[in-house]
């Protein structure tokens, strides 16, 4: 997996070896770290040489290329492809959502795949904004599914407690009805109610293995991850959520994406969104 050349350590992956650790990350996730991640890819490998106690890149990156260390190759992906999310973010989608999907939801309700969750605060989102503006029978039927690479941000965000940071977007009103002020582990924060937290699924997925999902969706959520893909890897995946969307369904991309050199059959609805 790994190609190794004699070197003495320096402290920073050569050449070499953070070529063969972005090939892997790529073959893995669909993920390009190519263009100018080299501080970031030293440093959160840095941190796992760390944490295993290892004397050097070369003897980690010797380690993941084993049986033995494929728990770790695991962990490695994870710890360079986590991006950084928050409650509310790029907040047009939401009110989109509150404004023009969800009045016209019948009694089946809808369903939301928020694809690359990370640690929760996206779904969560969503299901403040189903729990505000949706009918009691349509809202029980409702259901979100949160997926992502990591198993850490899976952890967290089926924990579901939030430091105030996190939440300092949370408009007030709605941190008062749908947190519960809480310590965890000596801090103070908050934790998501049961009404919000039950609507949302968590499960493991990488986008770029088979779906196991057989029903459509209302709505995808795939913000602030295609960023990372090259444009093949892009459209492929793009052609995988229309087959996934129902008729008239919604991709919502991050506003820093664009699907301008991604040939499919969406239409262009208005900034980072677009409909089947």
């Amino acid at each position: 997996m790994f190609t190794m050349t004699e070197q003495v350590e320096t402290g920073r992956l050569s050449d070499a070896q953070y070529r063969s650790v972005c090939e892997t990350v790529y073959r893995i996730s669909g993920i390009d770290l190519s263009r100018g991640k080299e501080d970031l890819v030293n440093a959160r490998l840095a941190k796992r040489v760390r944490a295993l106690k290892m004397c050097s890149f070369s003897e980690y990156l010797r380690f993941v290329s084993t049986d033995q260390g494929r728990d770790e190759l695991r962990c490695m992906v994870d710890a360079l492809t986590t991006n950084k999310t928050s409650f509310f973010r790029e907040n047009n989608h939401f009110e989109f959502m509150r404004t023009h999907i969800l009045p016209v939801v019948g009694r089946d309700g809808v369903t939301i795949w928020s694809a690359g969750c990370s640690t929760g605060q996206e779904p969560y989102t969503i299901s403040i904004v189903l729990q505000e503006c949706m009918e009691s029978s349509a809202l029980t039927r409702s259901r979100i599914l949160a997926t992502d690479i990591s198993a850490r941000c899976l952890a967290e965000a089926r924990r579901g407690w939030y430091d105030a940071e996190d939440v300092s977007e949370v408009p007030k009103t709605l941190l008062a009805r749908y947190f519960v002020k809480t310590r965890l582990d000596g801090r103070d924060g908050y934790r998501v109610r049961e009404c919000i937290a039950s609507r949302v699924s968590f499960a493991m997925l990488n986008l770029m293995d088979p779906w196991p999902m057989r029903d459509g969706f209302d709505v995808i959520f795939c913000r602030n991850v295609m960023i990372y893909f090259d444009k093949e890897t892009q459209g492929r995946l793009v052609r995988r959520f229309w087959e996934i969307l129902k008729p008239g369904g919604y991709l919502c991309i991050g506003h820093s994406e664009s699907l301008v050199s991604v040939q499919s059959g969406f239409s262009y609805v208005q900034p980072a969104l677009y409909r089947k």
